[in-house]
């Protein structure tokens, strides 16, 4: 039974439910972005390179011709899917430059605190603010 409560604990602790969070929200967040590329970035992109379906580039290694990627997928040919990998890549991008952006938003909202800066007590060693005249330990008068 102690392992149990060890899981229990494990599971009870705030890290582990913001993580589970997390990768909830980020596989919802993939399949935003994925849409995004797929449904708007990429349709524009083939037009302009002359009516290109991204998604139905593919390398035939049968001797069978295929007309598209699910055809040849259907019959269970080989294929080399390079226009789904440009996809991925796309996507990949704009994850990863989103979420620097974010990252970077953050760090901006969660300013550091400066250190406080401290000197020792001459006479009972205690660590005290650096514009204290008076040791609130030992009460003892601190040179300027």
């Amino acid at each position: 039974m102690p392992l149990l409560k060890e899981f229990r604990d494990f599971v009870a602790r705030g890290n582990v439910v913001d993580l589970a969070v997390g990768v909830i929200i980020g596989a919802s967040f993939g399949k935003i972005v994925s849409s995004l590329v797929n449904d708007v970035i990429m349709p524009p992109i083939g037009l302009i390179l002359g009516h290109v379906d991204f998604s139905n580039l593919f390398l035939n290694l049968s001797d069978t011709h295929y007309d598209s990627l699910s055809a040849a997928k259907a019959a269970g040919a080989p294929t080399i899917n390079y226009g789904l990998f440009i996809n991925a890549l796309i996507d990949f991008s704009i994850v990863a430059f989103v979420i620097f952006i974010l990252v970077q938003q953050v760090n901006k909202l969660t300013k550091k605190p400066a250190p406080a800066i401290t000197k020792d007590c001459p006479r009972c060693f205690s660590a005290i603010p650096s514009k204290a005249t008076k040791c609130p330990h030992c009460t003892a008068d601190i040179p300027a």
